[in-house]
């Protein structure tokens, strides 16, 4: 029988690079593929992509932060290819006045000094202790600079014009996860809590001491959640193959 197919859709900024050491944990019991955000700058437009992109049968959709939004939006355009849905570090609203005031100075930065957006945007993406991490920071870092300065306009466009999704949460049937960090600046946890109210059944998991890079700072934590999700089988606390986690990292 073959493993189920966990998506795993990215955030702003953000490749393979922000799972992979959750995905080298999980190969075991389940067939990982993360989609490309890159081209589109509408979340229709990405979730549009990411069902294009994604491998046949029912779908494990997990998205961080923006892939939330177009996890969201996936689950509007084709609910009959979930079978399950983990939220990371998102949330349900449409962007803020001030957040858009906020992204469109970014968008300007960008074409001036792309790597002042990087430096901008990094003290808000992971806990103070996390930051002093070369490694963690050098994954964010390397990831920025892959994606580049024209995609990260085209998600900044996106994001600012996206839908109010809680409208549609409560239509949302298939068994959810949502997982939160409780020092996450960005995606405070009060607004995982609505997403998770939202949504019939939806499990929420806050984790300590975690911004909002759950799979970056926290990867055994985020393992060992998603292998429950997936399994449907309880994990030990110590358990997540934290084997395959570099030094630093588990």
């Amino acid at each position: 029988m073959s493993p189920p197919n966990l998506f795993l859709l990215p955030g702003l900024l953000e490749d393979a690079g922000g799972f992979h050491q959750v995905i080298d944990a999980l190969r075991d019991i389940a067939s990982c593929t993360v989609a490309d955000l890159t081209q589109s700058d509408t979340i229709a437009g990405m979730a549009t992509d990411a069902l294009r992109q994604a491998p046949e049968g029912p779908l494990l959709l997990a998205g961080h932060s923006m892939g939330g939004y177009v996890a969201l939006e996936i689950a509007r355009q084709a609910p009959e290819r979930l079978a399950k849905l983990a939220l990371l570090n998102t949330n349900a609203r449409a962007d803020s006045p001030e957040s858009i005031e906020n992204r469109r100075r970014l968008m300007a930065m960008a074409d001036r000094d792309f790597d002042g957006v990087v430096n901008t945007l990094l003290p808000k993406l992971m806990t103070e202790e996390h930051l002093q991490d070369p490694v963690r920071t050098g994954i964010i870092g390397s990831m920025k600079m892959a994606i580049g300065k024209e995609a990260f306009k085209r998600q900044e466009t996106a994001i600012m014009a996206r839908v109010d999704s809680r409208p549609h949460l409560a239509a949302i049937r298939c068994p959810t996860l949502v997982i939160a960090g409780r020092k996450d600046a960005v995606m405070p946890v009060e607004l995982l809590e609505e997403l998770a109210r939202g949504i019939p059944g939806a499990r929420l998991e806050i984790l300590e001491d975690c911004g909002h890079m759950a799979a970056i700072e926290k990867p055994a934590e985020v393992t060992r959640l998603l292998r429950e999700w997936i399994t449907g089988r309880a994990q030990p606390a110590d358990e997540g193959s934290t084997q395959s986690l570099p030094k630093g990292l588990a």
